[in-house]
C-alpha cells in the first residue's frame, strides 16, 4: 500500500527487531503493531521515548484492539495515532501524509527559528562583540510574557522572534553605531533609524515568526507615553510584545557593560525602571520584571558575557 506511494520503507517482524534496526537507520515514521509476541507494542514504543536517539520519531499504532482503554494507554506513552483493523487504505494513506507533513512543517519552523535567531546575534555582533545580549534579552522576554498571561506557545515565539529586535543596526554607520561617546544630535536621528530599517528588512512577511519579529523589530523603541520612536505611539497602541521587548531590553541594557558605560547594581536599574513606569514602559509590566526577578538573574548569570 505504502510502496504505491514511493515512499522508502523498511520492515522488523519483532519489536527486538525493530529496536535494532531504528538504531541503525533514519526513521522518520513508525507504524507499529500492538500485537507482538516477544515484546508488545507498547513496551516498543516505552523504549524508544525513553531514549533520547528516537523519543521525537512519530509512532502510530496499527491494532485490532478497540478498548479505549488500550488506546488511552498508547497515547500516554507516546503513540501520536491509531489505525484500526482491519486496515482502509486511505485511511492509512492519509494518516501517514499528515504525520510526515507535520514533521516537515516541525522542520521547516526549526529552520526558520535557528536563521532568525543567527540573523539576531549577526547584528548583535556589529556593537557587541559576543552577543550574548540578544541570548538573554529573548529569554528575559518570555519570562515576562509568562508573568504577564501568555500561553507556553505564543512566549516561546516572541522568544524566538526577539532577537530580530535590532536587525537594523547593520544598516547603522560603524561611526555611529560603534562611537564610544556620546551622539551628537544628528548622530542620534540616524541611530534611531534601526527601528524602521528594521521594518523594512522584515516587510512582507511570510510566516507568524517574521511577522513577530517585523513587529518587535517596529515598536520596541515606542513608548508608553508616546515620545518614543519611530511612530509616536502610546499606550495599548504599541503591541504588547513591543512593550515586552522595550522592557526586557532596557533592563539587559542597563545592568550589562558596555564599553561607554559600567553594569549598573541590579537595584538601580529596578529603581530606574520603577520610575519610568507608565513614561517609558507599560505599568502593567514593570512589577513583573521585580516579580520574576530570580529567574532573570539565572538567566544572566547563565549567559554571562565572556
Amino acid at each position: 500500500m505504502l510502496q504505491a506511494e514511493d515512499y522508502r520503507l523498511s520492515f522488523a517482524r519483532s519489536g527486538t527487531d525493530a529496536l535494532t534496526l531504528i538504531a541503525k537507520e533514519s526513521v522518520d515514521l513508525i507504524l507499529l503493531d500492538v500485537m507482538m509476541p516477544d515484546m508488545t507494542g507498547l513496551e516498543v514504543c516505552e523504549r524508544l521515548k525513553q531514549n533520547s536517539a528516537t523519543a521525537h520519531i512519530p509512532v502510530i499504532f496499527v491494532t485490532a484492539l478497540k478498548d479505549s482503554t488500550d488506546e488511552a494507554k498508547g497515547f500516554e506513552i507516546g503513540a501520536v495515532d491509531y489505525i484500526i483493523k482491519p486496515i482502509v487504505p486511505a485511511i492509512v494513506l492519509a494518516r501517514v501524509k499528515t504525520h510526515l507533513s507535520l514533521i516537515k512543517a516541525d522542520e521547516l519552523r526549526a529552520t526558520h527559528v535557528d536563521l532568525i535567531q543567527r540573523l539576531g546575534r549577526a547584528a548583535e555582533y556589529k556593537d557587541n562583540e559576543t552577543g550574548m545580549h540578544v541570548q538573554r534579552m529573548s529569554r528575559y522576554a518570555k519570562i515576562i510574557a509568562l508573568a504577564y498571561g501568555f500561553c507556553e506557545e505564543s512566549a516561546d515565539d516572541l522568544m524566538m522572534a526577539a532577537p530580530m529586535h535590532d536587525i537594523g543596526k547593520i544598516g547603522i554607520p560603524d561611526n555611529i553605531l560603534l562611537k564610544p561617546g556620546k551622539l551628537t544630535t544628528e548622530e542620534y536621528e540616524v541611530m534611531k533609524g534601526h527601528a524602521q530599517i528594521g521594518g523594512e528588512i522584515l516587510s512582507n512577511p511570510s510566516s507568524y515568526l517574521i511577522e513577530l519579529a517585523h513587529s518587535v523589530a517596529m515598536t520596541h523603541h515606542e513608548k508608553w507615553d508616546g515620545t518614543g520612536y519611530p511612530n509616536g505611539l502610546s499606550g495599548e497602541e504599541i503591541p504588547i510584545e513591543g512593550r515586552i521587548i522595550a522592557l526586557v531590553d532596557v533592563f539587559d541594557a542597563l545592568t550589562s557593560a558596555r564599553p561607554y558605560k559600567k553594569a549598573w547594581p541590579t537595584e538601580e536599574a529596578i529603581n530606574y525602571i520603577t520610575e519610568q513606569s507608565g513614561k517609558h514602559f507599560d505599568p502593567d509590566l514593570v512589577p513583573l520584571l521585580q516579580q520574576e526577578l530570580p529567574k532573570l538573574l539565572e538567566i544572566r548569570d547563565l549567559f554571562a558575557e565572556r
